[in-house]
């Protein structure tokens, strides 16, 4: 039971702490974005509308992340009891919609907003140059999605799904 106790506590922690990281990571990056757009004065629409499109893609996933904030907060429930169980399918449920249509959506959102930003400054590169800053953006795109999402999501998951076993398991035994 401690066991279970310890694993819900770390979870819980870990949840909120990377909760908080992501709101402040993309906060700053937010306003960073915000200063280059007032310092470096783009020309273009086209830019403006990537700024624009990338905050959007940022505050659209925050808002929709921070969902998940009232179940990790919840301290009323007993580590044994049926009511905590729901609130773990429920975080499980929640994550996989971050997971699959919130993080596309950002993704999608992001990828048009750094293509139209990049769309100005590319265009007053020369051919090579350009070639490479938009092969170079791709490929980490591409290294993002392919790689670093899946393992993140697979870790969350690992991590979620343990808790949620224990619990059933727990629970089984409590009722029969």
């Amino acid at each position: 039971m401690s066991k279970i106790i310890n694993f819900k506590t770390e979870l819980k922690n870990r949840s909120l702490l990377k909760l908080i990281v992501v709101n402040i990571t993309l906060l700053l990056t937010a306003i960073s974005i915000g200063f280059i757009w007032y310092y470096y004065q783009p020309e273009l629409v086209t830019t403006k509308m990537g700024i624009v499109c990338t905050i959007l893609a940022m505050i659209i996933f925050v808002l929709s992340y921070n969902t998940q904030f009232s179940l990790l907060s919840n301290t009323k429930t007993e580590p044994n009891s049926k009511e905590y169980l729901t609130q773990l399918i429920q975080l499980k449920e929640k994550q996989t919609f971050q997971q699959t249509t919130m993080l596309s959506i950002y993704f999608l959102m992001l990828s048009l907003g750094i293509g139209l930003y990049y769309f100005e400054y590319v265009s007053k590169m020369s051919l090579t140059w350009g070639i490479v800053t938009c092969v170079t953006t791709a490929l980490w795109f591409a290294i993002n999605w392919f790689y670093f999402r899946p393992r993140a999501i697979k870790k969350q998951n690992a991590k979620l799904n343990k808790l949620l076993i224990e619990f059933e398991k727990l629970n089984a035994q409590i009722t029969t």
